[in-house]
């Protein structure tokens, strides 16, 4: 029964609906064993307020999966072009009027549901999304600067900039996205070359104008510094170091006391602790079982825009996993990027459903297009044989 209901409402690849399930029950798991000190200190012992709440934000971001992979993901490049417009404005206002927290306006709060919004999580989908139509459609004349590159380096500089004024990770993961999806694309490498120039025009205003100089040299010198580790980190390798290479312990972890922002910036540090060096590296598997499934559209489509989105949203996300699990283990500076699909988040959570929701709707179409084709040479020859 339960096999009958998977097959006709969960479509695409299954090892994507996989990955998907196994992360999201280790996300419940691991939120609630990070917040649990929050909730108690925050509302008055109810130590279960967040595992709620997180709940439903997993079940939420499920059913904008669900809903999106059900979706023609032709239909996106449609609505791409619009949610970029809307996002211009919205990623101004943010910046100048929007909810402060630890020097950086990220977030605004959305009227009536009083739910804080990070703007930048739709700009980052829509620009991506609009990237590969716009490669799509110019491929017969990707060489052609005027046509198909300007509009693309205009609308990378421009996004990435504004979000660089707030936060400079986020926005050098959306550029060196944007550049990998323009490879896949066969933008010649000599036209990258101005899209480095463009980003760097672009990050340099940012950080003149911006919020974030000071904070990103100080996580620079602190980085590259062997006497001066972040507390952050101090209490990062604390927890790796508790879990070992096996263990199995649930709920168990000490430095969710200590470690600021356990259930998001550095749950995988809590993941770690709680199941041991072994656990993590299965979890760095999961991700990489992720981007390579969405990438292996770009060989087997015919249609380039699908292979291109699914690439790009695919790259997207398991390169802010890497980052954020990097941090973790100290290989790159703190960056404050989440782990997508597992850490606690908001409107984030949502918009990392859509997107996989919309590389198993591409996925779809590839596995209903090769059954289409596989009927119709069954047919071609049974018709040949009776002939």
């Amino acid at each position: 029964m339960i096999k009958d209901w998977t097959h006709r409402n969960l479509h695409g690849d299954p090892v994507i609906w996989f990955i998907v399930i196994a992360l999201s029950a280790l996300s419940i798991l691991v939120v609630y064993s990070a917040t649990g000190t929050l909730a108690y200190n925050q509302m008055e012992g109810n130590t279960e307020h967040y595992l709620f709440k997180h709940t439903s934000l997993v079940l939420l971001s499920w059913v904008a999966m669900w809903v999106a992979h059900k979706i023609d993901y032709r239909y996106y490049a449609k609505l791409s072009k619009l949610a970029l417009y809307v996002s211009v404005p919205l990623l101004f206002i943010t910046w100048k009027f929007g909810v402060n927290i630890n020097e950086a306006s990220r977030w605004i709060t959305v009227p009536f549901i009083n739910q804080a919004f990070q703007p930048s999580d739709l700009a980052n989908f829509a620009l991506i999304v609009t990237l590969a139509s716009m490669l799509a459609k110019r491929q017969e004349n990707i060489d052609n600067i005027k046509e198909s590159l300007i509009p693309m380096l205009l609308w990378i500089g421009l996004i990435c900039g504004l979000i660089a004024m707030t936060n400079l990770s986020s926005a050098a993961l959306i550029f060196v996205t944007c550049m990998v999806v323009m490879f896949i694309g066969r933008v010649p490498v000599k036209y990258l070359a101005m899209l480095v120039l463009v980003g760097a025009i672009a990050g340099s205003a940012a950080l003149a104008i911006g919020q974030r100089a000071g904070t990103a040299m100080s996580r620079i010198e602190s980085f590259l510094s062997e006497d001066d580790i972040p507390f952050q980190a101090e209490q990062s390798f604390i927890a790796i170091a508790n879990g070992g290479t096996v263990r199995f312990a649930p709920g168990k972890s000490q430095q969710k006391n200590f470690l600021p922002h356990p259930y998001s910036d550095f749950i995988y540090a809590i993941i770690i602790e709680e199941y041991g060096l072994v656990g993590g590296v299965i979890v760095l598997f999961l991700y990489l079982a992720l981007l390579y499934r969405g990438t292996r559209v770009v060989a087997t489509s015919e249609r380039t825009y699908g292979g291109l989105l699914s690439a790009g949203l695919s790259f997207a996300l398991v390169m802010q996993a890497m980052v954020n699990m990097a941090v973790a283990v100290g290989l790159v500076p703190i960056t404050g990027l989440t782990l997508p699909l597992v850490s606690m988040g908001g409107t984030s959570q949502l918009f990392v459903g859509v997107a996989i929701g919309i590389i198993l709707s591409v996925s779809r179409g590839e596995i209903e297009e090769i059954g289409t084709s596989s009927s119709n040479e069954y047919r071609k020859d049974t018709e040949a044989a009776y002939a």
